[in-house]
């Protein structure tokens, strides 16, 4: 009996081969792979045209903040530093809703999915401010959107743990009810032995991975993220933690941050850099040469650390720009941490895709036999092309049903 697919995708071209291709889906799961020049095709309900396109699999976005996107219409004043962001932030909050939050997160989302995004890891704040309102929110959210996009969601203590009393019994109650990932945020609070004890406490008594903010700023002598290394080491948690900005790395003179590259790489970090928030914010002390303020992104792929791209924030108080867009962002970084090149490009994309896969722990991912149908097509035929041009035209498929059609958003309706 001949194989009846659900969908065919023909001639497309994939990451690192030379001749076009035509992928077959049933069940939601990849289950044929072969040249285009088959002489025989394997019958299918459904067959879309690639026209020599490139498919990726679908974007991986893995550090993003929903319930604080779009606020610029509600901000008396301009942030211009991270504490006055997170000061700023903090007293909107006390006007945030359950369905203000989920409308604001859900706009996202629909960004995030015609972009090409399948995947995505959230920051949902736990605080005496909104209590598990956000928390609840996200949840709520991941069940809703799970036919387009899966949702993880890190429990985040933006304003501090020992800083802001009853964070601690919060976090624990939303890891209960079903967090994905224990968060931290090493510049909040005073005691930071004290602040990364708590959260792997958490993460071992739940089984959890973790997720940092950590060393955000352009100021050498904060290096949390050598403290974050050596407890991961320590807790045998290598590969299952994340760090994002540690943009102090940036400021580092060149052996010691080779150094700390090499202790990243070891403890098996993931480093997720956050350039349009870490460009905005970074930098404003310096008066002559002021610094890029990115995380060192060239150095740290040379030790083979893996590096991951995210969004982080949409129009608000940190980044008062910016779109749910994976390629905006890797664009951004293209330009600010001198990756120019063909080769760059394919490292870009792969920060996008299969490296961000990794970050999230993600299983059954790729364009592969057997790994789930999640894909995005370009008419572009290059990865540079694709970094280049940023194509307002994508095609996305969740798990072998077609989500979005970047030019038709009535199809995101059904979903979403």
């Amino acid at each position: 009996m001949k194989l009846l697919l659900d969908l065919l995708i023909t001639d497309v071209r994939l990451q690192n081969t030379a001749f076009l291709m035509d992928i077959g889906v049933r069940e939601g799961k990849i289950v044929y792979l072969a040249s285009s020049g088959a002489e025989e095709k394997p019958a299918a309900l459904q067959t879309e045209q690639g026209a020599g396109g490139m498919l990726l699999p679908g974007f991986v976005e893995p550090h993003i903040h929903l319930e604080k996107a779009y606020l610029l219409n509600r901000m008396e004043e301009e942030a211009n530093s991270l504490q006055a962001a997170i000061q700023i932030t903090a007293d909107m909050k006390h006007g945030f809703t359950k369905d203000d939050m989920q409308a604001r997160s859900l706009a996202v989302i629909r960004e995030a999915v015609r972009s090409g995004v399948t995947h995505m890891r959230c920051h949902a704040e736990v605080d005496p401010i909104l209590g598990l309102s956000a928390f609840e929110a996200a949840l709520e959210l991941k069940e809703r959107v799970k036919a387009a996009l899966d949702l993880q969601i890190v429990v985040f203590p933006q304003e501090g743990i020992s800083k802001s009393p009853g964070t601690s019994e919060l976090m624990d109650e939303a890891m209960r009810l079903g967090g994905d990932v224990v968060g931290g945020i090493t510049y909040q609070d005073a005691d930071l032995q004290e602040h990364l004890r708590f959260v792997f406490d958490m993460a071992e008594k739940y089984g959890k991975p973790i997720d940092f903010h950590a060393d955000f700023s352009d100021n050498p002598e904060q290096l949390a993220i050598a403290e974050i290394a050596g407890m991961t080491i320590d807790a045998g948690m290598q590969g299952m933690v994340s760090a994002g900005h540690v943009t102090t790395l940036g400021s580092l003179p060149q052996e010691r941050a080779l150094s700390m590259a090499e202790l990243i790489k070891q403890a098996e970090l993931h480093i997720m850099t956050l350039p349009a928030t870490d460009l905005f914010i970074n930098g404003r002390g310096d008066r002559e040469k002021p610094r890029r303020g990115l995380t060192p992104v060239g150095l740290l792929l040379e030790k083979n650390v893996n590096v991951v791209i995210g969004v982080n924030n949409v129009r608000n108080p940190f980044t008062p720009f910016g779109k749910a867009d994976p390629l905006e962002t890797a664009w951004l970084l293209a330009v600010t941490a001198y990756m120019g090149g063909e080769a760059d490009a394919c490292r870009l994309i792969h920060m996008l895709t299969e490296g961000a896969a990794k970050a999230l722990g993600l299983k059954d991912y790729g364009i592969r036999i057997g790994a789930e149908a999640d894909m995005v097509l370009f008419s572009a035929m290059t990865e540079r092309d694709i970094v280049l041009d940023k194509p307002e035209r994508r095609t996305v498929w969740k798990r072998g049903v077609k989500t979005a059609d970047t030019l038709v958003d009535s199809r995101l309706v059904e979903f979403l």
